[in-house]
Protein backbone atom coordinates (compact mmCIF):
# COMPACT_ATOMS: atom_id res chain seq x y z
CA UNK A 1 0.00 0.00 0.00
CA UNK A 2 1.97 3.29 -1.18
CA UNK A 3 1.38 6.82 0.68
CA UNK A 4 1.33 10.33 -0.09
CA UNK A 5 4.01 12.28 0.81
CA UNK A 6 2.46 15.82 1.12
CA UNK A 7 4.53 19.22 2.28
CA UNK A 8 1.66 21.20 4.31
CA UNK A 9 2.04 24.85 5.42
CA UNK A 10 -0.40 25.12 8.79
CA UNK A 11 0.13 28.94 9.09
CA UNK A 12 -1.90 28.43 5.30
CA UNK A 13 -3.24 25.55 5.51
CA UNK A 14 -6.10 24.94 2.89
CA UNK A 15 -9.71 23.93 3.85
CA UNK A 16 -9.26 20.66 1.84
CA UNK A 17 -6.35 18.34 0.75
CA UNK A 18 -6.64 16.42 -2.44
CA UNK A 19 -4.59 13.62 -2.81
CA UNK A 20 -4.41 12.29 -6.37
CA UNK A 21 -3.25 9.08 -7.30
CA UNK A 22 -5.12 6.50 -5.52
CA UNK A 23 -3.19 6.28 -1.95
CA UNK A 24 -5.13 5.16 0.32
CA UNK A 25 -3.21 7.03 3.17
CA UNK A 26 -1.06 10.28 3.12
CA UNK A 27 2.15 11.12 5.03
CA UNK A 28 1.96 15.09 6.05
CA UNK A 29 4.98 16.87 7.03
CA UNK A 30 3.87 19.72 8.83
CA UNK A 31 5.35 23.11 8.82
CA UNK A 32 4.72 26.23 10.75
CA UNK A 33 6.12 29.77 8.97
CA UNK A 34 8.05 26.93 6.82
CA UNK A 35 9.89 25.27 9.84
CA UNK A 36 8.70 21.43 10.28
CA UNK A 37 6.85 20.94 13.16
CA UNK A 38 5.99 17.62 12.96
CA UNK A 39 4.24 14.88 11.25
CA UNK A 40 1.29 13.10 10.39
CA UNK A 41 -0.29 9.52 8.96
CA UNK A 42 -3.77 9.73 7.67
CA UNK A 43 -6.52 8.03 5.78
CA UNK A 44 -7.20 9.29 2.16
CA UNK A 45 -10.92 9.21 1.02
CA UNK A 46 -11.84 8.92 -2.63
CA UNK A 47 -8.61 11.40 -3.14
CA UNK A 48 -9.33 13.72 0.20
CA UNK A 49 -8.32 13.97 3.66
CA UNK A 50 -11.58 14.76 5.59
CA UNK A 51 -11.07 18.37 6.97
CA UNK A 52 -12.56 17.80 10.16
CA UNK A 53 -10.27 14.32 10.64
CA UNK A 54 -7.30 16.82 9.78
CA UNK A 55 -8.25 19.15 12.60
CA UNK A 56 -9.04 16.47 15.63
CA UNK A 57 -5.61 15.08 14.48
CA UNK A 58 -3.80 18.07 14.53
CA UNK A 59 -5.46 18.74 18.29
CA UNK A 60 -4.06 15.28 19.37
CA UNK A 61 -0.76 15.84 18.00
CA UNK A 62 0.44 19.78 19.12
CA UNK A 63 2.95 19.56 20.90
CA UNK A 64 6.09 21.67 22.37
CA UNK A 65 8.19 21.13 19.06
CA UNK A 66 4.54 23.14 17.23
CA UNK A 67 4.33 25.36 19.97
CA UNK A 68 7.95 26.48 20.41
CA UNK A 69 8.05 27.28 16.70
CA UNK A 70 4.89 29.10 16.74
CA UNK A 71 5.80 31.32 19.75
CA UNK A 72 9.11 32.20 17.89
CA UNK A 73 7.17 33.07 15.13
CA UNK A 74 4.68 35.01 17.18
CA UNK A 75 7.69 36.76 18.74
CA UNK A 76 9.39 37.95 15.40
CA UNK A 77 12.70 35.61 16.49
CA UNK A 78 15.61 36.85 14.99
CA UNK A 79 16.68 34.53 12.10
CA UNK A 80 20.53 34.38 12.99
CA UNK A 81 22.31 34.00 16.21
CA UNK A 82 24.68 36.52 17.68
CA UNK A 83 24.86 38.97 14.88
CA UNK A 84 28.67 37.46 14.12
CA UNK A 85 29.87 37.44 10.67
CA UNK A 86 27.91 36.15 7.82
CA UNK A 87 29.78 32.28 7.01
CA UNK A 88 30.98 31.54 3.40
CA UNK A 89 29.42 28.11 2.52
CA UNK A 90 30.18 25.73 -0.19
CA UNK A 91 27.37 23.10 -1.12
CA UNK A 92 29.11 19.27 -2.18
CA UNK A 93 27.17 16.84 -3.83
CA UNK A 94 29.03 13.54 -4.42
CA UNK A 95 27.74 11.49 -6.59
CA UNK A 96 28.15 8.07 -9.12
CA UNK A 97 26.54 7.29 -12.01
CA UNK A 98 22.93 8.67 -10.85
CA UNK A 99 22.70 11.49 -13.84
CA UNK A 100 18.89 11.65 -13.22
CA UNK A 101 18.71 11.85 -9.69
CA UNK A 102 21.82 14.48 -10.03
CA UNK A 103 19.81 17.18 -12.32
CA UNK A 104 17.04 16.91 -10.05
CA UNK A 105 19.32 17.40 -6.64
CA UNK A 106 21.29 20.31 -8.52
CA UNK A 107 18.05 22.25 -9.86
CA UNK A 108 16.93 22.31 -6.69
CA UNK A 109 20.87 24.13 -5.08
CA UNK A 110 20.50 26.03 -8.22
CA UNK A 111 17.04 27.29 -6.88
CA UNK A 112 18.58 27.93 -2.99
CA UNK A 113 18.54 31.93 -2.50
CA UNK A 114 22.14 32.17 -2.32
CA UNK A 115 23.49 34.11 -5.62
CA UNK A 116 26.76 32.78 -6.62
CA UNK A 117 26.63 29.84 -4.03
CA UNK A 118 30.40 28.15 -4.55
CA UNK A 119 28.88 24.51 -5.54
CA UNK A 120 31.31 21.48 -6.46
CA UNK A 121 30.29 18.14 -7.83
CA UNK A 122 32.74 15.06 -7.32
CA UNK A 123 32.49 12.78 -10.07
CA UNK A 124 33.57 9.33 -8.04
CA UNK A 125 35.65 7.02 -9.99
CA UNK A 126 32.93 7.39 -13.14
CA UNK A 127 32.81 5.11 -15.84
CA UNK A 128 30.54 7.04 -18.22
CA UNK A 129 30.79 10.79 -19.27
CA UNK A 130 26.94 11.52 -17.98
CA UNK A 131 27.48 13.24 -14.74
CA UNK A 132 29.87 15.82 -16.09
CA UNK A 133 27.19 16.44 -18.78
CA UNK A 134 25.09 17.02 -16.18
CA UNK A 135 27.25 19.60 -14.26
CA UNK A 136 27.65 21.19 -17.57
CA UNK A 137 23.98 22.01 -17.94
CA UNK A 138 24.97 24.25 -14.44
CA UNK A 139 27.25 27.00 -15.54
CA UNK A 140 28.13 28.06 -12.08
CA UNK A 141 29.16 24.58 -11.09
CA UNK A 142 32.61 23.01 -10.52
CA UNK A 143 33.20 19.81 -11.78
CA UNK A 144 35.53 17.97 -9.76
CA UNK A 145 36.70 13.81 -10.45
CA UNK A 146 37.73 11.76 -8.44
CA UNK A 147 39.19 8.08 -9.34
CA UNK A 148 40.31 6.51 -6.18
CA UNK A 149 38.11 5.72 -3.24
CA UNK A 150 34.50 5.52 -2.68
CA UNK A 151 32.50 8.14 -0.98
CA UNK A 152 34.66 9.16 2.13
CA UNK A 153 37.66 9.89 -0.60
CA UNK A 154 35.16 11.91 -2.60
CA UNK A 155 34.06 13.86 0.55
CA UNK A 156 38.19 14.13 1.09
CA UNK A 157 37.95 15.63 -2.40
CA UNK A 158 35.02 18.14 -2.07
CA UNK A 159 36.76 19.50 1.52
CA UNK A 160 39.93 20.21 -0.36
CA UNK A 161 38.07 21.72 -3.32
CA UNK A 162 35.77 24.29 -1.24
CA UNK A 163 36.25 27.82 -1.05
CA UNK A 164 33.96 28.35 1.74
CA UNK A 165 34.46 28.26 5.11
CA UNK A 166 31.40 25.27 5.87
CA UNK A 167 30.68 22.61 3.52
CA UNK A 168 27.37 21.40 3.30
CA UNK A 169 26.90 18.24 1.81
CA UNK A 170 24.15 16.37 0.29
CA UNK A 171 23.26 13.22 -1.72
CA UNK A 172 22.61 13.46 -5.55
CA UNK A 173 19.30 11.37 -4.75
CA UNK A 174 17.86 14.17 -2.39
CA UNK A 175 16.50 17.80 -2.86
CA UNK A 176 16.91 20.12 -0.38
CA UNK A 177 14.85 22.80 0.57
CA UNK A 178 14.77 26.14 0.23
CA UNK A 179 15.26 27.08 4.08
CA UNK A 180 18.30 24.48 4.00
CA UNK A 181 21.24 25.82 3.81
CA UNK A 182 20.58 29.01 6.35
CA UNK A 183 19.32 26.66 8.53
CA UNK A 184 22.56 24.62 8.82
CA UNK A 185 24.68 28.03 8.54
CA UNK A 186 22.87 29.92 11.64
CA UNK A 187 23.94 26.89 14.22
CA UNK A 188 27.76 27.54 13.55
CA UNK A 189 27.47 30.71 15.43
CA UNK A 190 28.85 28.85 18.42
CA UNK A 191 32.60 28.17 17.81
CA UNK A 192 32.36 24.53 19.30
CA UNK A 193 30.37 23.16 16.76
CA UNK A 194 32.04 21.62 14.13
CA UNK A 195 29.16 19.86 12.41
CA UNK A 196 25.41 20.29 11.70
CA UNK A 197 22.52 17.62 10.39
CA UNK A 198 19.27 18.36 9.24
CA UNK A 199 15.77 16.54 8.87
CA UNK A 200 15.54 13.88 6.04
CA UNK A 201 12.03 13.27 4.68
CA UNK A 202 11.21 10.94 2.14
CA UNK A 203 10.37 12.26 -1.15
CA UNK A 204 8.31 9.68 -2.31
CA UNK A 205 6.67 6.27 -0.59
CA UNK A 206 5.24 4.71 -3.85
CA UNK A 207 6.75 0.93 -3.12
CA UNK A 208 6.65 -1.43 0.11
CA UNK A 209 10.65 -1.41 -0.01
CA UNK A 210 10.39 2.30 0.53
CA UNK A 211 7.64 1.74 3.40
CA UNK A 212 9.46 -0.40 4.87
CA UNK A 213 12.92 1.65 4.89
CA UNK A 214 11.25 4.59 6.49
CA UNK A 215 9.91 2.40 9.17
CA UNK A 216 12.44 0.68 9.78
CA UNK A 217 15.85 2.86 9.23
CA UNK A 218 14.36 6.87 8.15
CA UNK A 219 17.00 9.29 8.13
CA UNK A 220 14.79 11.71 9.92
CA UNK A 221 15.69 12.52 13.68
CA UNK A 222 12.81 14.42 15.17
CA UNK A 223 11.43 17.93 15.20
CA UNK A 224 13.81 19.43 17.89
CA UNK A 225 17.09 21.10 18.01
CA UNK A 226 19.18 19.30 19.53
CA UNK A 227 23.08 19.63 20.32
CA UNK A 228 25.40 16.59 20.88
CA UNK A 229 28.63 16.60 22.80
CA UNK A 230 30.96 14.28 25.44
CA UNK A 231 28.46 15.79 28.12
CA UNK A 232 25.54 14.35 26.81
CA UNK A 233 26.12 11.56 24.28
CA UNK A 234 28.29 8.85 23.75
CA UNK A 235 31.02 8.76 20.87
CA UNK A 236 29.96 5.40 19.91
CA UNK A 237 26.12 5.85 19.81
CA UNK A 238 25.78 8.33 17.07
CA UNK A 239 23.14 7.17 15.32
CA UNK A 240 20.74 9.94 16.71
CA UNK A 241 23.05 12.41 15.34
CA UNK A 242 21.63 12.74 11.84
CA UNK A 243 23.13 11.10 8.44
CA UNK A 244 25.68 11.71 6.03
CA UNK A 245 22.77 12.85 3.22
CA UNK A 246 22.16 16.01 4.88
CA UNK A 247 25.12 17.61 6.95
CA UNK A 248 27.44 20.00 6.82
CA UNK A 249 31.12 20.65 8.60
CA UNK A 250 33.48 23.33 9.12
CA UNK A 251 36.60 22.92 6.91
CA UNK A 252 38.86 22.86 9.32
CA UNK A 253 37.41 19.91 10.45
CA UNK A 254 40.72 18.51 8.33
CA UNK A 255 42.91 20.29 10.35
CA UNK A 256 40.95 19.67 13.58
CA UNK A 257 40.11 15.94 13.90
CA UNK A 258 41.08 14.13 10.34
CA UNK A 259 39.58 13.58 7.03
CA UNK A 260 36.93 11.17 6.46
CA UNK A 261 38.62 7.68 6.74
CA UNK A 262 38.52 6.62 3.20
CA UNK A 263 38.33 2.78 4.28
CA UNK A 264 34.71 3.51 5.14
CA UNK A 265 31.53 4.09 3.30
CA UNK A 266 29.67 3.44 0.19
CA UNK A 267 32.66 2.04 -2.67
CA UNK A 268 34.70 0.07 -0.01
CA UNK A 269 34.14 -3.52 1.52
CA UNK A 270 32.43 -1.77 4.77
CA UNK A 271 29.76 -0.25 2.06
CA UNK A 272 28.61 2.63 4.84
CA UNK A 273 29.42 4.16 8.42
CA UNK A 274 31.88 6.91 7.01
CA UNK A 275 29.45 9.53 8.06
CA UNK A 276 28.81 8.07 11.00
CA UNK A 277 32.53 7.50 12.12
CA UNK A 278 33.20 11.57 11.59
CA UNK A 279 30.35 12.31 13.88
CA UNK A 280 31.87 9.96 16.65
CA UNK A 281 35.64 11.83 16.29
CA UNK A 282 34.29 14.91 16.15
CA UNK A 283 32.51 14.26 19.75
CA UNK A 284 35.61 12.58 21.09
CA UNK A 285 37.68 15.61 20.29
CA UNK A 286 35.28 17.50 22.52
CA UNK A 287 33.19 19.36 19.59
CA UNK A 288 29.64 19.67 19.32
CA UNK A 289 27.56 18.38 16.76
CA UNK A 290 23.67 19.98 16.28
CA UNK A 291 20.77 18.33 14.53
CA UNK A 292 18.41 21.29 13.62
CA UNK A 293 15.31 20.48 11.52
CA UNK A 294 14.56 23.31 10.11
CA UNK A 295 17.57 22.24 7.78
CA UNK A 296 15.45 20.27 5.90
CA UNK A 297 16.26 17.61 2.67
CA UNK A 298 14.00 15.10 0.54
CA UNK A 299 15.74 12.04 -0.21
CA UNK A 300 14.08 9.03 -2.84
CA UNK A 301 14.47 5.98 -0.95
CA UNK A 302 15.50 2.46 -2.95
CA UNK A 303 11.95 1.15 -4.42
CA UNK A 304 13.29 -2.34 -4.82
CA UNK A 305 12.96 -5.07 -2.11
CA UNK A 306 16.42 -6.35 -3.89
CA UNK A 307 17.54 -2.73 -3.16
CA UNK A 308 16.65 -2.13 0.24
CA UNK A 309 17.81 -5.83 1.35
CA UNK A 310 21.32 -4.32 0.05
CA UNK A 311 20.89 -1.32 1.62
CA UNK A 312 20.14 -2.56 5.18
CA UNK A 313 23.02 -5.00 4.82
CA UNK A 314 25.27 -2.74 4.16
CA UNK A 315 24.78 -0.33 7.08
CA UNK A 316 25.09 -3.75 9.20
CA UNK A 317 28.64 -4.20 7.48
CA UNK A 318 29.29 -0.16 8.24
CA UNK A 319 27.83 -0.06 11.79
CA UNK A 320 30.83 -2.98 12.96
CA UNK A 321 33.06 -1.72 10.72
CA UNK A 322 32.94 1.49 12.59
CA UNK A 323 33.15 -0.20 15.82
CA UNK A 324 36.11 -2.70 14.94
CA UNK A 325 38.01 0.53 13.72
CA UNK A 326 36.78 2.19 17.29
CA UNK A 327 38.07 -1.00 18.87
CA UNK A 328 41.24 -1.89 17.00
CA UNK A 329 42.46 1.79 16.61
CA UNK A 330 41.10 3.48 19.91
CA UNK A 331 40.88 0.91 22.03
CA UNK A 332 37.60 1.78 22.50
CA UNK A 333 35.98 -1.12 24.35
CA UNK A 334 32.88 0.55 24.63
CA UNK A 335 31.82 -0.87 21.59
CA UNK A 336 30.92 -4.08 23.38
CA UNK A 337 28.43 -2.97 25.26
CA UNK A 338 26.90 -0.80 21.88
CA UNK A 339 26.76 -3.86 20.06
CA UNK A 340 24.69 -5.67 23.16
CA UNK A 341 22.48 -2.64 23.24
CA UNK A 342 21.54 -3.04 19.61
CA UNK A 343 20.89 -6.75 19.94
CA UNK A 344 19.06 -6.65 23.22
CA UNK A 345 16.88 -3.45 22.45
CA UNK A 346 16.55 -3.63 18.04
CA UNK A 347 17.68 -6.31 16.46
CA UNK A 348 16.31 -9.41 18.89
CA UNK A 349 12.81 -8.05 19.35
CA UNK A 350 12.48 -7.62 15.90
CA UNK A 351 13.59 -10.54 14.86
CA UNK A 352 10.86 -11.87 17.84
CA UNK A 353 8.23 -9.50 16.29
CA UNK A 354 8.63 -11.17 12.41
CA UNK A 355 9.03 -14.43 13.79
CA UNK A 356 5.62 -14.53 15.71
CA UNK A 357 4.30 -12.30 12.60
CA UNK A 358 3.30 -9.79 14.88
CA UNK A 359 1.66 -6.19 12.93
CA UNK A 360 4.40 -4.22 11.86
CA UNK A 361 6.98 -6.80 11.85
CA UNK A 362 10.39 -6.58 9.23
CA UNK A 363 9.79 -8.67 6.52
CA UNK A 364 12.62 -11.58 8.03
CA UNK A 365 14.57 -11.58 4.93
CA UNK A 366 15.63 -7.98 5.63
CA UNK A 367 16.59 -8.54 8.98
CA UNK A 368 18.68 -11.71 8.29
CA UNK A 369 20.43 -9.30 5.50
CA UNK A 370 21.30 -7.10 8.21
CA UNK A 371 22.76 -9.58 10.67
CA UNK A 372 24.76 -10.87 7.70
CA UNK A 373 25.59 -7.40 7.55
CA UNK A 374 26.87 -6.66 11.02
CA UNK A 375 29.21 -10.46 10.60
CA UNK A 376 30.77 -9.14 7.75
CA UNK A 377 31.83 -5.44 9.42
CA UNK A 378 35.11 -6.57 11.14
CA UNK A 379 36.52 -8.25 8.36
CA UNK A 380 35.45 -5.94 5.79
CA UNK A 381 37.13 -3.45 7.28
CA UNK A 382 40.50 -5.29 7.38
CA UNK A 383 39.81 -5.27 3.55
CA UNK A 384 39.06 -1.79 3.33
CA UNK A 385 41.98 -1.26 5.41
CA UNK A 386 44.46 -2.92 3.08
CA UNK A 387 43.12 -1.30 0.16
CA UNK A 388 43.59 1.61 1.01
CA UNK A 389 47.08 1.12 1.46
CA UNK A 390 46.67 1.03 5.59
CA UNK A 391 46.36 5.32 5.46
CA UNK A 392 44.91 6.67 8.76
CA UNK A 393 42.97 10.02 8.53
Amino acid sequence: MATAVIDLELKRRPRGIRVPGGYPRALLLLRWAGRPVGQLTLPVVEERIDEHALERALVEWAGWSFWEVWLADSLGEPRTRGGSRPLVPTVAVCTRERPDDLARCLSAIEALPHPGLDVVVVDNRPSTARTREVVERFPSFRYARQDEGGLNAARNRALREARGEVVAFTDDDAVVDTGWLSALLRNFDDPRVLCVTGLTMPIQLDTEAQELFEAYSPFGRGFHRRVFDLSRSSPLAVGPVGAGANMALRRSALALVGEFDEALDGGTPTRSGGDHEMFSRILAAGYRIVYDPAALAWHRHRRSMDELRETLRGYGTGVYAMWTRALVEGREFGVFKQALAWLRYGQVPQLARSIARRPGRMPLGLLVAEWRGCLAGPMAYAAARRQSGGRRP
